[in-house]
């Protein structure tokens, strides 16, 4: 097992000196926090060019979708094959630990070969696990947003200001830096660049992905194109129903919270129970 231990760190170390200076620029714009094995990156890209994998397969589409709602559409592509290298090099980085944990084994049988496959394919689940729940949260964050700006926009609209100069009001003066706020931005910025406002808007629901926004923005469409006296009575029932998905929103979270704290809570009873019954258990022992 040392022999092949260190065949293959050798292995490892070629590809990442073949390698390094080849993808260096393509994964500089990358935030180290969110990519902890970016140095070593270069090695996954390698690996997928020579067996030219191609990101065509329905699970690579629905990868790029989910990518494409964090990362833009346009930028979907490039986020998918750092998203795949990242795997990649994580598989070969547990592989590499594994066949290192196996020096200490006094006989490699199926048992942990058994648990070696199963921890690799733990890897490529949690990995593209960890891309569902960042999706979920950032739904769940424009669904308790939604509620408060669309209750802004309706006061604004049944002022008297028009639809666009209220988006633009309430844009100009929140600071708010959160998924909804930074896509309104984003609508508001292309209307300003010479996008329509209808095409801002549908592209505006395709990127949330949220019931919500697709109800309002049909809402908002039908009074750009026909015109709708009945825009803010539709929009006020709408945002009695966000208020109430909010409360519901709101309340998942606080059950998940007090899920999560129980393990915390548990440790914290078990301590408390060595600390008050081990001076006790000490003593019975010292007088028997």
């Amino acid at each position: 097992m040392i022999i092949v231990f260190i065949v293959y760190s050798i292995i490892l170390l070629a590809l990442f000196f073949l390698s390094k200076n080849k993808y260096k620029d393509y994964i500089e714009p990358l935030d180290k926090k969110e990519y902890r094995l970016k140095s070593l990156l270069p090695v996954g890209f390698f690996i997928l060019d020579k067996i030219k994998y191609k990101y065509s397969s329905k699970y690579d589409r629905m990868l790029q979708s989910k990518l494409a709602e964090l990362k833009e559409a346009k930028y979907s592509l490039y986020y998918l094959q750092v998203h795949m290298a990242n795997k990649v090099t994580l598989l070969l980085v547990v592989l590499l630990i594994i066949v290192f944990a196996g020096i200490t084994v006094d006989e490699l049988d199926i048992g942990y070969i058994i648990f070696g496959v199963l921890v690799l394919g733990a890897v490529v689940y949690l990995t593209d696990n960890e891309l569902n729940e960042k999706v979920k949260k950032r739904r769940l964050s424009i669904q308790i947003d939604f509620p408060d700006f669309l209750n802004k926009l309706i006061l604004l609209v049944n002022a008297g200001m028009t639809m666009s100069r209220a988006w633009e009001k309430i844009i100009t003066e929140s600071k708010k830096d959160t998924p909804l706020y930074n896509e309104l931005r984003t609508v508001l910025a292309d209307i300003r660049g010479g996008k329509s406002q209808i095409t801002a808007f549908e592209d505006f629901a395709k990127r949330c992905r949220i019931p919500e926004i697709t109800k309002f923005v049909s809402v908002v469409l039908q009074n750009l194109s026909k015109g709708s006296s009945e825009m803010i009575p539709i929009l006020r029932l709408q945002a009695t129903e966000c208020w109430e998905m909010r409360k519901h929103a709101a309340k998942r979270l606080g059950e998940e919270a007090s899920t999560k704290m129980l393990f915390p809570m548990l440790l914290m009873f078990v301590a408390i129970i060595l600390i008050v019954a081990t001076p006790a258990v000490l003593a019975l022992m010292s007088s028997m």
